[in-house]
């Protein structure tokens, strides 16, 4: 596929203020001014984070009544059902809602719909029964801003709904006790980004705060936050949303807490994923754990994760994280088998790729994956892809985009045609019945196409600096590590060479191309699945790399991961 490059303009003011005030490389100061960053303080912060730099959680809208009230339900020891998402953001949410709640010996339920049977959001029948059980608070978690009627409902019965959410807020809010939502156009919170599991976590430390300036801890040990932050981390990575502010913070020391493995669970979940030693990155979050926590709400019962997440019994660990690996495995099965399928309608119809959008459906897909195959097809043909899983007369669609569509704005201007829908600019679930699918496939054509511009389809390469091989040093790549942990909205810095003279070129492995690349310095460089490349119709070539230090049996040496290649 065509990639455009965009190389961020030098900004040698900055460059020059970080470099002598941080006693950084100019590149580095550079890659900072690339991310928005733009002040000694700021810069100071991103590099060295502290968990003394989180905001206040009584800044969210609602978090002093929210609080009031859970403390309220500890006094009088009323039942609390925590309801919560099958994903895994709404997983590690439920998860440490219910450690804590177990740490305060506070009653409680938890509920997390079937992704299949129920789907997403409150469902009224489980709400009514809680009810009817006496129960007199619910904790939403990473979900609950879109359920109006439902909320309407459980507080017309009594209950009280404290919801906590991340999701764009609708037209019209919840008559809810308390909302914590920081997208709230009124709610002073000062960062919108939080994952689900963000802002569940900072109900809990404004819990612990209140409980504690009350004298709950006075002859007990204060329950300790920090070591929540393993799964606050896995949440807000699995979740995409932005590796800033609070979260780069959270990830950041949630990453040491997974490394030192102090929690059985996911000491176990590390284990099964060949990550028993070494260094915990966010990669191996999105890759390997996360994969695993997911796989439970994707294919059948997110309980089994919540499971494992809270248990302290080693055997039952064990079985959990053995059985959802062997669960992950079966799931790629099916993505791949879908894949494969829809790729094969594209290559069999060139009208297909004519199309701004992919929008396809299908009886025998699992409705558990088709989000994950979405994403896949926007990664291999760079459009908004839409998949729906047919049952019977109605479909259930998930749904990936590009960079230069909002997604959710697009769906939302198909809503008349839909059931229902949710989710954010990037990713959106819907509901639809089958005989409206084609008028859906032509209305959200014509919004794609209305929406973008012909080089919104081109996938960009942001490149932080043209810089020559031989800055290139370890020093400058141990530096860079500062900016880790990388994700969305903090990328791996990527540069671009000048033009290199290729010295040697082969495939390794199964399609991994490989170089080694001249500027006066030799270096090697590796690109994984690649390897359809080769051989190049030239050895003069520019490239758009990642310095990494790569170690082979003991022996270090400086290696360019490649993101893309230029013939000179």
């Amino acid at each position: 596929m065509k990639r455009r490059w965009e190389i961020y303009p030098p900004n040698p003011s900055l460059q020059e203020t970080f470099s002598k005030e941080l006693e950084i490389s100019p590149i580095t100061a550079q890659v900072l001014a690339n991310r928005g960053i733009n002040q000694i303080d700021q810069a100071d912060q991103f590099l060295h984070p502290s968990l003394s730099h989180l905001h206040s959680p009584f800044l969210m809208k609602d978090m002093e009544k929210a609080v009031d009230r859970i403390i309220q339900a500890l006094s009088r020891k009323e039942q609390v059902l925590i309801y919560g998402d099958y994903d895994v953001d709404g997983i590690t949410s439920t998860a440490i809602i219910i450690l804590f709640f177990q740490a305060l010996q506070l009653p409680y339920q938890y509920y997390i719909p079937h992704r299949i049977k129920e789907g997403y959001g409150l469902h009224l029948d489980i709400l009514m029964k809680f009810a009817q059980q006496g129960g007199k608070v619910i904790i939403t978690v990473d979900c609950g801003i879109s359920n109006m009627d439902e909320v309407k409902k459980a507080q017309e019965m009594g209950v009280d709904v404290i919801i906590t959410d991340h999701h764009e807020i609708p037209d019209e809010i919840p008559p809810a006790y308390a909302v914590l939502n920081p997208k709230q156009s009124d709610c002073p919170f000062p960062f919108k980004s939080l994952a689900g599991v963000g802002v569940a976590f900072n109900l809990i430390i404004a819990l612990r705060a209140k409980l504690r300036e009350r004298g709950e801890w006075k002859d007990g040990e204060v329950p300790n936050l920090r070591r929540y932050l393993d799964l606050v981390a896995m949440g807000t990575v699995a979740d995409l949303v932005p590796l800033q502010d609070e979260n780069r913070i959270f990830v950041r020391f949630g990453l040491e807490e997974l490394t030192k493995g102090s929690r059985l669970s996911t000491r176990v979940l590390k284990e099964v994923c060949g990550l028993k030693k070494g260094i915990i990155t966010s990669g191996n979050i999105g890759f390997q754990l996360a994969p695993r926590i997911n796989v439970a709400g994707r294919l059948g019962e997110a309980q089994k994760a919540i499971e494992l997440l809270v248990t302290q019994e080693l055997k039952r660990a064990e079985a959990l994280a053995r059985e959802l690996s062997l669960e992950n495995s079966r799931r790629q099965r099916i993505e791949e088998d879908i894949l494969m399928e829809i790729m094969g309608w594209i290559k069999g119809d060139d009208r297909l790729l004519q199309r701004r959008s992919l929008v396809f459906s299908s009886q025998s897909w699992h409705p558990g994956v088709i989000g994950i195959v979405a994403s896949r097809l926007v990664d291999h043909y760079y459009r908004p892809t839409i998949l729906m899983s047919l049952d019977g007369d109605r479909g259930k669609g998930s749904g990936r985009s590009i960079e230069g569509f909002d997604l959710y704005e697009g769906v939302k201007g198909c809503s008349p045609m839909l059931l229902s829908f949710g989710g954010h600019r990037f990713a959106v679930g819907l509901t639809i019945e089958g005989e409206k699918i084609e008028a859906f496939k032509s209305r959200f054509e014509e919004l794609v196409s209305q929406g973008c511009k012909p080089s919104d389809f081109i996938p960009t390469i942001r490149i932080d600096a043209e810089v020559p091989l031989p800055t290139i040093e370890r020093e400058l790549i141990e530096e860079l590590s500062l900016l880790a942990p990388f994700g969305a909205s903090n990328p791996k810095p990527v540069f671009c060479s000048r033009e290199l003279r290729i010295v040697d070129s082969k495939i390794v492995g199964e399609n991994n191309l490989k170089l080694r690349v001249e500027e006066n310095v030799i270096y090697d460089a590796i690109g994984f699945n690649m390897g359809d490349l080769y051989p190049l119709k030239s050895n003069r070539v520019r490239i758009a790399f990642v310095p990494q230090i790569n170690e082979w049996q003991g022996v270090k040496n400086i290696q360019l991961e490649l993101r893309d290649i230029l013939i000179c």
